[in-house]
């Protein structure tokens, strides 16, 4: 938090964004109402969201997550559901979880193919153009119509989970092309989602987004002469960030205790020798007239490529052992590591569910990702079900339980906004753009992170607050303050109110119901807040509804756009349950 940053609270600050010219009158919200936005922070930092509630949890022996009663979920459970899995809700979505299940849906989602891939949409649009070569032109609208638009929302929810753990952030690639270079390295995880994780592994590994923003490509063996050796910064991030971390783990993600110390998982020494594995790859041609080569993998250049023996957390690579049978070895022995099913299913755990999953959660989901029942290790298909159909993601009674959850990742709540009011482009333009200003925007916007340890850390713990003190994490408050709070607030208003360009959201159907202040509320709370207002906020927001007449178009609209922006605004939806 800035504690010298002014926070003000008078409507017309939190509600006076520039419009465009044409756009219809501001929306009509008491100055009482404005308490909404002004409590945020502090509820957001009393909420330790997500968790068993405080200390270390106690190592337990995990197992594999128990078959789930059939029941017919409720509206509002179904809408929860979708809520953790999709990246927005709209009403026939919910009808849908209704009539199918969980269990069905997630199995029509896996199923379902992507329209085109992000790279094929940039071609389709001509961004391969030579007058583009040094800039980022169509990557933001390639993502953001697929985010918004897409019908295979598990994998863009997952892709984007992928990406919040495997970074790549376009404004760091030193190469030509940078739209099309983030594009291929995001296909690879969105096509990969529902694969296995050691497949991730490898074709990350050969990206050439990956090779450029982790600085290995034309990595050369070490030069006795000069005294130069290999760029180490793939193969430490590689163990820390992508696959073991930096300590030890139990089976259920609590750590390994040596003298009431962690035990770390690998030294310097295993950095530099997993260095050498990484020598020698580069892009499979000089042609950069067009970026196919950058969709294509790296190859291995036999002069660069350190030959000698190599040895890392316990294994050995034989010297003479040609560069990729090296590279698989060196996957194969950190993918087998007893780390890498905890690690990457409580990541995964708190970009669906929640920030704090209790040991025993993590547990359930790493005996799954270490077995998917059929002797295979790292099945997406099979962890993705075991963390959506866990007791803990799917029990009502963590609704009531303040140590659960987390808040609402910015992106999210965009498309939130998005999917709920079919929002579409007429022109296929999506002019939404970069949305990370934390001063004008939304402090986050997908594949732009500026650095490997993404946009949040998934150990942020904010300091001084009631979540540090409970010994829990909320990673999205790394980018929670005062000023972003308020640009997230204005930003919101004007998209809701007047979109931007030609993305616009349909609001013909929520309209039908704006003159019945109760069911217009209830509609929104559903959609967009998977039904987790309180009866205080739902109180407020209609106050602030009913205050607006009904008797022209316009101020059925100002209904519509009030009841969305304060349910956007208030702590019961940004701390999602």
């Amino acid at each position: 938090m800035h504690d010298d940053a002014e926070f003000r609270t008078d409507t017309d600050t939190l509600f006076a964004p520039a419009l465009p010219d044409g756009a219809p009158d501001e929306i009509a919200v008491p100055k009482s109402l404005t308490g909404i936005v002004t409590a945020t922070l502090p509820a957001l930092a009393l909420a330790a969201c997500g968790g068993d509630g405080g200390s270390a949890p106690t190592s337990v022996t995990p197992t594999p997550t128990p078959t789930p009663t059939v029941v017919a979920p409720t509206k509002t459970q179904a809408s929860r559901f979708l809520g953790q899995t999709t990246m927005g809700v709209a009403s026939a979505d919910v009808d849908k979880v209704v009539a199918q299940g969980y269990d069905a849906w997630i199995a029509e989602q896996f199923a379902t193919p992507r329209a085109t891939t992000f790279w094929d949409w940039l071609v389709a649009g001509g961004y391969n153009a030579a007058a583009n070569i040094n800039g980022q032109a169509g990557f933001d609208p390639a993502v953001w119509k697929q985010l918004i638009s897409g019908q295979d929302q598990l994998r863009q929810r997952t892709g984007m989970a992928l990406l919040n753990m495997l970074v790549v952030g376009i404004d760091g690639l030193n190469t030509n092309w940078k739209a099309f270079a983030q594009a291929g390295y995001m296909d690879v995880l969105w096509d990969n989602a529902f694969g296995n994780y050691r497949d991730i592994m490898d074709k990350i590994s050969l990206n050439a987004a990956m090779g450029y923003w982790l600085t290995y490509i034309g990595n050369r063996k070490a030069n006795t002469t000069t005294g130069a050796q290999p760029d180490e910064n793939y193969a430490r991030e590689l163990m820390q960030l992508f696959t073991i971390g930096l300590y030890k783990l139990n089976a259920d993600g609590t750590q390994q205790l040596t003298g009431g110390n962690p035990v770390e998982t690998y030294t310097q020494d295993d950095v530099q020798q997993l260095a050498r594995v990484f020598t020698g790859f580069t892009l499979d041609s000089t042609d950069s007239t067009t970026p196919d080569r950058l969709r294509r993998p790296l190859i291995n250049v036999a002069a660069n490529y350190e030959t000698g023996a190599k040895a890392f957390l316990g294994a050995t690579i034989p010297a003479g052992t040609t560069a990729f049978e090296s590279l698989r070895l060196a996957l194969d022995a950190i993918f087998a590591h007893t780390n890498v099913p905890p690690f990457v299913s409580k990541q995964l755990i708190q970009r669906f569910v929640t920030s704090n999953p209790s040991a025993a959660y993590v547990g359930r989901v790493s005996a799954v990702f270490t077995n998917n029942g059929s002797g295979v290790r790292g099945d997406m298909k099979a962890v993705i079900r075991a963390i959506l159909t866990d007791t803990e993601a799917r029990s009502d009674t963590n609704l009531t339980n303040a140590n659960f959850g987390h808040l609402r990742e910015p992106v999210m709540r965009l498309t939130n906004w998005a999917r709920a009011f079919g929002v579409t482009s007429a022109s296929d333009a999506w002019a939404i753009g970069n949305t990370s200003s934390s001063l004008n925007r939304l402090a986050e916007s997908p594949g732009h992170s500026p650095s490997v340890f993404n946009f949040f850390r998934p150990g942020y713990a904010p300091p001084n607050t009631a979540i540090a003190t409970a010994g829990l994490v909320a990673p999205e408050m790394q980018i929670t303050n005062e000023p972003s709070v308020i640009a997230y607030v204005n930003y919101m208003q004007t998209l809701i109110q007047s979109g931007t360009g030609d993305v616009r959201a349909d609001y013909t159907a929520i309209l039908t119901k704006a003159t019945d202040t109760n069911a217009l509320v209830d509609e929104v709370n559903l959609l967009v807040a998977n039904g987790q207002l309180g009866s205080a906020t739902v109180s407020a927001i209609q106050t602030a509804v009913a205050s607006i007449g009904t008797t022209t178009a316009a101020l059925l609209n100002n209904r519509v756009y009030t009841a969305i922006l304060l349910t956007m605004a208030s702590p019961d939806y940004l701390a999602q349950k």
